[in-house]
Parts: C-alpha cells; structure tokens; sequence
C-alpha cells in the first residue's frame, strides 16, 4: 500500500485555515468576555454605590418622620397637662373656699342663741347654695380617660416593606398572543401576556406596516416609520385607524425603573372594508334580502325572457355594492347559491346604471353562462376553467397596485387577475340571470393570497 504524498499538504493546509479560523474565533470571544467582565465590574459598582444613596435617603425619612412624630408626642403631652394643672388649680380653689364655708356653717350650728342663730343662718345658706352652684360652672365635667393612651405606633406596614427591599431588574419580555387577537376593518386589539406582570409598571406597543421585508429583525432596528403607544397599564390594547385589507406588525414593550424588554413581533391584519348589496341599485326582476347581503333573481320570468335579455339588448340584471372604493387592499367573497348565470366583479362609479358589465371599459367581470367560464372587460372574453363544483368565489382587489384578482376560495385555485390603472372610485358589482348570490364581506385576505401575487 502507497500514500499519496501530494494529498497530505492540502490536508495540513486545510487543517490548518481551520485551526486559524477557531482561533481567531475564540480571541474574539476572549476579547468579548473580558469587555463584559469590565462591565459587570463597573455596574455592581454603579449599583453599590446607588444602594448606598437609597439607603442614606431612606434613613433620613426615617430621622425626619422620627422627629415629626416625636414633635408630635411632645406637643400632644404639653396640651393635655396644661389643661389638667388648670384643672387642678380650680379644683383646689375651690376646696379651700368650700372648706372654709364648711368651717363657718359648723359654727354656726353651733349656735345656742336662737335670734343669733336665725340672723346669720340666712346668710351662710345663701352662700353655700352659691358655693354649690358655682362648683359645676368653675369645675366643669373633666375628662379623666384623656390620659394620652389612645395613641399608637404601627410601622407594620413599612417594616413590611422594608424587609422586602431589592434590586429590581427589568420585566421579562411579554408575549403577545396572536389567537386571542381580534381586527375589524379599521382597528386590532392586541393581547400579550406578562411571566411577572407585578415587576411591570407600564407597558409600549409599538407597530408599522408589514412591507413583506423578511428580515423583521433589521425593520425592528430602524424605528422611524413605527407608531408608538406608551404608559398602556392592562394587558390589551385597541389600535384604531388602521388601514383595511392591511398586514401589520406588533411588539410590545415591558417597562419599569430598570429597564424595558420587547416581545417577539407578531404580524396581525386587519379586516377587508365590510360592505352590504345597495337595493336601491338593484334592476326591478331582483330582489334583495332584508340583511342586504343576498341578491336573488325573481324566479316568475321565464327562461325565454332570460334568453330575451341575455341575447337581446334590455341590459343587465344587476345591484352593486353599498361603497366606492379608492384606495387600498379589498377582499370579499361571493356564494354561489345555485346560480348558472351570473357575473361578479367590479365598474368604476361612472358605469352606466344597469349596463351590460364587462362590455365596456368601466366594468371587470368574471361571469358563468350554463357550462361555459369566462372573464370579460370592455366586450374582450377570457375563457377559464374552474371547478364544475365551485360553490365560492373570492375577489381581491388591490387598487394602488392596479391588480383585480379571482379565486377559487374554497380550493384556493387562481383563476384571473386584470391588471388595472384605476382612475376613478369603482364599486363591487353583481348580476344574476337564475337563482341567488349571497356576498362575504369584512374578511381579513387570506394569509395564501399575501405570499404570491399571480398574474395570467
């Protein structure tokens, strides 16, 4: 058995570029934990030294209330004993008073000469009764339960607190919960949750418009053309103003004195513009539903009169939408209650009431005659094979983007789009020669028809 010598240098070689390229990597991963070891030395000092200052200012709150509170006990115990020394000095006024008249009245009973008696028993009487009177005005009702015990001390509370002093650190990132959700055409309401919600004093939502760019990370990183909500207390939020038929994305941000962590973006939409079936547009052989919502043909005309109107020139058996649209990305859907003959799409506001649509330049159609598929603008005909079966047909319209499209929405098959430069309002359009159409309206675009854009 022989090597093959001239294999072993290209191994080396190749060994080698792979040892460099390891070291090189570990240097640099030297070099990034030394640099946050300095950071960790310089923060738990920044930190220390911040301990040291909250707690220097706690201790003076503690002196100054300490004070207050010492200034009030003193204050209290003054105002009690100044009002029970007077009350003491009227009480021994009177003693002394009561005492001597006490003494004067003995000796007057005393008295064995009756007329001397009787001369200055009056006088002694008037007296005592005064005496006696006097002592309820000069020695009112005293209070001897305000001995300064209904007073107390609780800092309960606050050791309580202080015993549960802490660093605080910044509030893990919330998650925001996309099922739970909900989008009307012009708002979303956001949900997220929180691991500690307690540590959280207020929460951010921030959001911009998805622009289909995959790579969210940079977008999040260039915050210009983000809406911020800030100071948001719950855990839900309602953004109104929004555009229809529109993909955003969401994050939201959990805050406190520490610091803030962001939630991984979340991509919500927002519903399609709902509209409903004008019945004041619809031809008189129709009829519209209480709800507006379907349109129904009126089954009492005969297929020869049918036959009349499709073939002849009595116009189209028609009703549009209750909106005219200008702007904006649109979806709505359309059941197919039966009918073999009808045409769904849309004509600029200027179409001619109850004209043939798809046979002018005002009107985009895709329409079903029996057996037979078509799409049809300005008289020029498409032939296109759906399901025999299709039973709903979804219409996406982006009108800044000039692109009509229609689906297959049930199985999801692409049958058309018209490319359009749109240069007026138009408005959804519906004609029906045999049964019934009920229109869907207010859906968010189906998540199938924001990732390709087909065109025929």
């Amino acid at each position: 058995q022989t090597l093959h010598p001239p294999h072993r240098p290209q191994m080396l070689d190749s060994n080698l570029s792979n040892l460099i390229k390891r070291n090189s990597e570990l240097e640099n991963l030297m070099a990034k934990l030394i640099q946050t070891c300095q950071h960790v030395e310089h923060n738990a000092a920044h930190q220390e030294s911040k301990l040291t200052e909250e707690c220097d200012t706690l201790i003076n709150i503690v002196q100054q209330r300490r004070q207050t509170i010492g200034t009030k006990i003193k204050e209290g115990k003054v105002v009690r004993l100044r009002k029970l020394a007077q009350q003491i000095s009227n009480c021994k006024q009177f003693v002394e008073r009561s005492s001597a008249l006490i003494a004067q009245a003995d000796q007057v009973l005393k008295e064995t000469d009756h007329a001397r008696f009787l001369q200055t028993a009056k006088s002694v009487s008037e007296r005592v009764s005064m005496a006696t009177a006097s002592s309820q005005i000069l020695i009112p009702e005293i209070n001897l339960n305000d001995a300064f015990d209904a007073f107390a001390l609780d800092f309960s509370r606050e050791k309580k607190m202080l015993e549960g002093l802490d660093y605080l650190t910044a509030p893990n990132a919330p998650n925001i919960r996309e099922e739970l959700c909900t989008a009307s055409h012009d708002t979303i309401t956001v949900h997220w949750t929180s691991e500690d919600e307690f540590s959280v004093v207020s929460y951010e939502l921030q959001y911009t418009i998805s622009t289909g760019q995959t790579n969210v990370v940079s977008l999040c990183n260039s915050m210009d053309s983000w809406m911020i909500v800030p100071n948001i207390k719950q855990n839900h939020y309602t953004v109104h103003g929004l555009q229809s038929g529109t993909k955003y994305i969401f994050m939201v941000k959990a805050m406190n004195q520490a610091g803030s962590r962001s939630s991984p973006p979340a991509k919500l939409k927002t519903n399609s513009q709902p509209f409903k079936l004008d019945p004041k547009s619809a031809h008189r052989k129709l009829k519209v539903s209480h709800d507006s919502l379907t349109v129904e043909r009126d089954e009492a005309s005969s297929m020869k009169s049918q036959a009349q109107d499709r073939f002849g020139s009595t116009g189209n058996y028609g009703v549009t939408g209750n909106v005219f649209i200008d702007s904006g990305r649109h979806y709505w859907e359309v059941l197919i209650g039966g009918s073999t003959w009808f045409a769904i799409g849309i004509a600029y506001k200027s179409a001619p009431k109850h004209g043939w649509v798809g046979k002018d330049s005002a009107s985009w159609v895709l329409s079903r005659c029996n057996t037979s598929w078509a799409v049809r603008h300005n008289s020029k005909e498409f032939p296109i094979e759906p399901s025999p079966h299709m039973r709903r047909l979804g219409v996406l319209l982006d009108y800044d983007s000039g692109s009509l499209a229609f689906y297959d929405a049930a199985g999801t098959q692409h049958l058309h789009t018209f490319d359009i430069s749109f240069s007026q309002p138009i408005c959804p359009v519906f004609s029906v020669w045999n049964k019934c159409l009920t229109v869907l309206t207010g859906l968010p675009i189906p998540d199938h028809l924001e990732i390709s854009d087909p065109h025929d």
